[in-house]
């Protein structure tokens, strides 16, 4: 990263939260070289894509995009480059590499940055996990906790900057704190006195680290400047299937977990994820899958087809026919749209508090309310700012509303 000084570089960033820090990182530290961040490539002297190989689609899509920049001066950040440096070099055999230990080394600056009111915090990077399909580990190593005062620190500067949503992101959010001495409820009380008007908001959460915490961490998310929204993946409703991926959890764990969340925190918003079509997963597997769906009814789901990934134990495994896959892909997520969307339509004609976080598009923003549903709502109002919203529209996997006032005493009636 030494010779990206004085130039015009455009970056592409693919996959989750920590990936978009690590992209603000990287352009501070860029900005500080004499580098300009430019918006589309053709203004480009560099280009950076910042990788992401979580399943075999976008790990297809990566290469693809590293292909058609393959004759330009190009970098590969992100996940790809720890494990598949060889496949980055077939697609393009004179392209550089950034790896994420790098940007954080480099990276000195107080926070990075804030958009549209938004700030993102890293607390942790790699996890303690084994899961039998995961290529993350490899990319991302051990879990490596930062500190409770530098990430403190952190969000202070955030929140300085205008920041209203942190996002509070890490492999496994809920393993900080295994390498030394003190868990994410900690750190969450801590952070909900840092001075400012501000929300957190928690990142993935695995079972398997968040069910020794969840009545703490539930307690503290009620009573903190946070929103009470878990997301935190089964992945299968069968002990066979999680035995086989080595997730570190039973069914009924994760059950008693959700249950310790809804009790401790009756206003909860539960997110979850599904992997079908894992190999050993057999028909009665995936019917649990199902029950299990509808007997927790979370408000949102995540399903994703199994691939393997290179270097894996799973990836030795007989994989499943494609066509199968698909079609329970397909159930569970029809059965997890109509149970969100009977959810939603109960709030229709309802009004609810919440508060802006980002702008949409020209006249319109995003309100979340306390249990960080999505809602559309037409107006110029800035981050940050209260709303009481009547909700007018259910869509699904967000909901319309119209504000009737807001903080500053503003109304669209």
């Amino acid at each position: 990263m030494e010779r990206l000084r004085d130039r015009h570089v455009y970056i592409e960033t693919y996959g989750c939260t920590y990936n978009q820090g690590d992209t603000r990182k990287l352009t501070r530290v860029l900005e500080e070289q004499g580098c300009r961040i430019v918006a589309v490539p053709e203004e480009a002297d560099t280009v950076i894509i910042n990788t992401c190989t979580v399943i075999g689609k976008t790990e297809r899509h990566m290469l693809r995009r590293i292909r058609t920049f393959a004759d330009r001066d190009l970098y590969v950040a992100g996940c790809m480059p720890p494990v598949q440096r060889a496949e980055i070099l077939r697609a393009a055999p004179r392209a550089g590499f950034i790896y994420p230990d790098e940007i954080a080394g480099r990276f000195c600056g107080a926070c990075t940055g804030v958009f549209e009111g938004t700030g993102i915090v890293q607390i942790a990077a790699g996890c303690v996990g084994r899961c039998a399909y995961c290529i993350t580990r490899a990319a991302r190593g051990p879990l490596r906790s930062r500190t409770r005062e530098e990430i403190c620190r952190e969000v202070g500067a955030l929140v300085g900057e205008g920041a209203y949503e942190v996002q509070v992101t890490g492999q496994d959010v809920s393993a900080w704190g295994l390498d030394g001495s003190e868990r994410l409820p900690a750190l969450i009380e801590a952070l909900s006195r840092v001075p400012g008007e501000f929300r957190l908001r928690l990142g993935m959460m695995n079972p398997a680290t968040a069910k020794g915490i969840a009545v703490p961490l539930a307690r503290a998310l009620g009573e903190a400047k946070a929103f009470s929204f878990v997301h935190l993946p089964i992945q299968s409703g069968s002990d066979a299937v999680l035995d086989a991926m080595a997730r570190g959890y039973t069914v009924g764990e994760f059950e008693a977990t959700v249950a310790a969340f809804r009790k401790t925190c009756p206003d909860v918003r539960i997110c979850t994820d599904f992997i079908v079509g894992y190999p050993t997963e057999t028909r009665e597997d995936f019917a649990e899958s199902l029950d299990l769906l509808g007997s927790i009814r979370p408000e949102k789901v995540n399903v994703t087809r199994y691939s393997p990934r290179p270097g894996t134990p799973a990836a030795s495994l007989k994989a499943m026919p494609e066509r199968i896959a698909k079609d329970r892909s397909r159930i569970l997520d029809a059965a997890a749209k109509e149970i969100y969307r009977e959810q939603n339509e109960a709030l229709q004609g309802t009004t609810i508090e919440a508060v802006v976080t980002c702008r949409k598009q020209e006249g319109s923003v995003v309100a979340r309310d306390r249990a960080y549903r999505e809602i559309a709502v037409p107006g110029n109002f800035r981050p940050g700012e209260r709303l009481a919203v009547r909700i007018t529209g259910n869509r699904t996997v967000y909901l319309t509303g119209r504000a009737i006032s807001s903080n500053t005493g503003t109304s669209n009636r």
